[in-house]
C-alpha cells in the first residue's frame, strides 16, 4: 500500500509541477513580447498577455518604473520568480510527505 501512495504523490508532484513551470514559461514569454516590442494587437501576444495578467500574483504594479517595458519586465520577473519558487516548494513537500 505504501508504494501505491508514494506513486501517487509523486505523480501528484510531477502535475503540479508541469502546471508551475507553464505558468512561469507564460509570464516569460510576456516579458520576452514586451521587450521585443511585439506587436501588442497580435491575437498570441495578446493571449499571453491575458494569461499573464492572470497570473501575475497581484504583483504587476508592485514597482513603478518610468519606462513601461522595464515596469512589465522587472514586476512579472518577480512574479515568475516567486511561482518558480512556490512550485518548488509544494512540488517538494509533495514529494517529502508521500
Amino acid at each position: 500500500m505504501r508504494n501505491s501512495t508514494r506513486g501517487g504523490a509523486y505523480a501528484l508532484a510531477r502535475v503540479l509541477n508541469t502546471i508551475g513551470l507553464a505558468i512561469v514559461a507564460v509570464i516569460v514569454t510576456y516579458i520576452l513580447l514586451t521587450l521585443l516590442e511585439a506587436n501588442p494587437d497580435n491575437t498570441a501576444a495578446t493571449l499571453v498577455r491575458e494569461l499573464a495578467e492572470n497570473v501575475d500574483l497581484g504583483l504587476a504594479n508592485l514597482f513603478l518604473v518610468d519606462d513601461p517595458q522595464w515596469e512589465v519586465g522587472l514586476n512579472y520577473g518577480v512574479a515568475a520568480l516567486v511561482w518558480l519558487v512556490c512550485t518548488t516548494v509544494v512540488v517538494r513537500l509533495v514529494r517529502r510527505v508521500g
